[in-house]
């Protein structure tokens, strides 16, 4: 009895090492599978707008996030996945930017783009 005890402890020892590998590995993997988007949005005078909404609509699902700038005018988006194509925005007081596009197949892990206020 004692004998089977032993094995089993041993059996989920190994059990227990493995799936704390499995997943560090995925959290690896995870944070290779994922970008960031930062920026900055400006008016026409090319000065940084506070508080504009900036959207950001993932392709595949068509899932909208919004981000409210700061003041300085920068936005970002964190673990944004890698094969998906992504458009983004600004709005501010009726005035709004030109859509631009993240596509899946930019390979940066830290993408930046600008937005100017028509």
């Amino acid at each position: 009895m004692k004998r089977w005890a032993a094995i089993s402890v041993v059996a989920l020892a190994g059990i227990g090492a493995f799936s704390t590998r499995a997943l560090a590995e995925a959290m690896q993997r995870g944070q290779a599978d994922s970008r960031m988007l930062i920026g900055r949005v400006f008016n026409r005078q090319d000065q940084p707008v506070a508080k504009a909404i900036v959207y950001l609509k993932n392709s595949k699902t068509l899932a909208i996030k919004t981000y409210i700038t700061e003041p300085d005018g920068s936005y970002r988006f964190p673990a944004l996945a890698t094969n998906v194509d992504y458009e983004i925005y600004a709005e501010s007081n009726g005035a709004r930017s030109d859509t631009k596009t993240l596509s899946g197949f930019d390979s940066r892990r830290q993408a930046n783009i600008t937005l100017r206020l028509k």
